[in-house]
């Protein structure tokens, strides 16, 4: 006779959560994930204070990517949420919110339907037609005005102002708009934003920051060196200089008298003056170096008159060379090999109460520096992370010029194209489409809440705007009231509204095929083998 004994398949350690468990835990921890942050949306979200642990080090912050990076989680669904933020991030650069905020809210819609019995592969179908029927609506409603300069000036200002509306920088918004799109109006066809430089310096407050056209370099010219430099010959190095001296420490020599060191010494010395002759023989009136240069070839730069500036910082560097229009060279045989970089000039400023280099002229005219100031550490990183946001946006919007309405108009063009759609569909996907309608009229909703305003109200009022083809009706967050985003100029790019749409919608199938959960037993430590630490 046959045992009826169950058979274990999975290592005792091992936890399985089966069904109707596994599908709740994913949907818990994506709406626990989508409640956190969607407090942080539109121009009235709030902020989050992360304190890291040990070090006891606070951030504070309302960028999503920003947030969900740090908080650990441990839930497999919440994972996926902040992975698609941070995708997000990468992609497009904003919008990092918006697109967990969406995610959840459309598990939130599975969780009541699979609770009426719906199976997850029919809502799956029904979103999929969904998306599609979004993204026509939402490319539909574009504009592009690429061809015509002043109005795309006019556009990319608008962004930058709608993107900094929800960020720190909110009250100097004009300020900060004009300094985003003044950089990335200069980088043009390179579109590459690793050449605009932000430099972050405490003191101060906000409305000091500023752009500067040169390129600033947090370093100073060596002692007695000239502190200013016209038409600047650059030769950007990496090479040891710190050689005038026998290093005794840490090496072997054996010599009978200290007379032979000295001449060892001298010996040195000497090598290191050709290696200084060889480098002024390249015609340059500046020597950066990315090693150490030790007294005396600083010295032997002096009397020639050439600045010389040691142990410029790695990152700094290779932009430097870029810009510049140099390379960075490691020896110095050649000269006529050689590509030097030049300026017009390279002189000492003062920002704040530090001195820094400013290379003025650059022969590749892309680059600037952004130069951040506040009252503290905090705010001058969350102001880099909003910066970093409109520039990314602007980026975007020079690389593909169509633009849309914002103050959530483009959701609830979408959720009105979708419910359209879910009325003509026979079956059960209409109701899988409508709950996708929900889903996306509930990101303006929560942009309402945030302000403190009645979003049943509004909400009630903006979709019967775009019911009768008001297409460009929005909420006006200053006055708390529905008006048409084209008077406020208030844009999005398309490519970030796009983004949100198609990742929140994949994250949230993904999400809702799960109908197992299984942890892996851990691996057991063999105690034995760390006896002997």
């Amino acid at each position: 006779m046959v045992s009826l004994n169950p058979v274990q398949i999975l290592s005792p350690n091992a936890e399985q959560d089966k069904a109707e468990n596994a599908r709740l835990n994913c949907f818990v921890g994506a709406i626990a994930i989508g409640d956190l942050v969607k407090s942080t949306l539109g121009p009235k979200g709030m902020d989050k204070i992360i304190v890291f642990g040990s070090r006891k080090e606070i951030q504070v912050t309302n960028d999503g990517a920003t947030i969900l990076k740090n908080i650990g989680v441990d839930n497999a669904a919440a994972k996926v949420l902040v992975d698609i933020s941070q995708v997000q991030d990468s992609e497009v650069g904003d919008g990092t919110t918006s697109v967990a905020v969406l995610a959840a809210e459309l598990l939130k819609e599975a969780e009541a339907m699979i609770s009426q019995k719906i199976h997850p592969q029919t809502i799956v179908a029904g979103w999929r037609e969904a998306v599609a029927v979004a993204k026509d609506a939402l490319t539909a409603s574009t504009l592009n005005h690429k061809h015509d300069e002043v109005k795309f000036r006019a556009d990319l200002m608008n962004i930058a102002r709608t993107t900094l509306s929800s960020k720190i920088l909110n009250q100097h918004k004009d300020l900060f708009a004009n300094m985003a799109v003044d950089a990335v109006m200069r980088l043009r066809e390179s579109g590459n934003l690793e050449h605009i430089q932000i430099i972050k310096k405490t003191g101060g407050q906000l409305s000091d920051s500023f752009l500067d056209e040169g390129f600033l370099l947090e370093k100073h010219p060596g002692v007695n060196q000239p502190k200013r430099m016209e038409n600047a010959k650059i030769l950007v190095a990496n090479t040891p200089m710190d050689t005038d001296k026998i290093k005794i420490f840490g090496s072997r020599i054996r010599v009978d008298s200290t007379a032979k060191v000295a001449e060892l010494e001298l010996a040195e010395k000497l090598k290191m003056k050709e290696k200084v002759d060889k480098i002024i023989k390249h015609g340059v009136n500046v020597f950066i170096n990315r090693q150490l240069i030790y007294n005396y070839p600083e010295q032997l730069f002096a009397d020639a008159g050439i600045m010389s500036i040691e142990h410029a910082d790695f990152d700094g560097i290779e932009r430097l060379a870029f810009v510049l229009g140099g390379e960075i060279v490691s020896t110095f045989d050649h000269p006529e090999l050689v590509k030097l970089g030049s300026c017009k000039l390279v002189e000492e400023v003062l920002i704040g109460d530090e001195k820094m280099l400013k290379f003025s002229g650059v022969a590749r005219g892309e680059a600037c520096s952004i130069v951040l100031r506040g009252a503290t550490q905090q705010i001058v990183d969350e102001a880099e992370r909003s910066i970093h946001d409109a520039l990314c946006v602007l980026q975007q919007t020079i690389r593909d010029s169509r633009v849309i309405y914002g103050g959530g108009s483009g959701e609830m063009l979408m959720a009105q194209a979708v419910s359209q759609l879910a009325a003509k569909t026979p079956g059960k996907e209409a109701i899988a489409m409508e709950g996708f309608a929900r889903a996306l009229r509930k990101l303006p909703t929560y942009v309402a809440d945030n302000g403190g305003y009645d979003s049943a109200e509004l909400i009630s009022q903006l979709r019967a705007a775009h019911a009768e083809g008001q297409i460009t009706s929005g909420l006006d967050m200053k006055a708390g009231v529905v008006a048409d985003m084209s008077k406020l100029g208030i844009l999005e790019p398309f490519r970030v509204k796009l983004q949100v749409l198609i990742s929140a919608s994949e994250a949230a199938e993904m999400i809702l095929r799960v109908d197992d959960i299984i942890k892996a037993a851990p691996r057991k430590r063999n105690p034995d083998q760390h006896r002997h630490h």
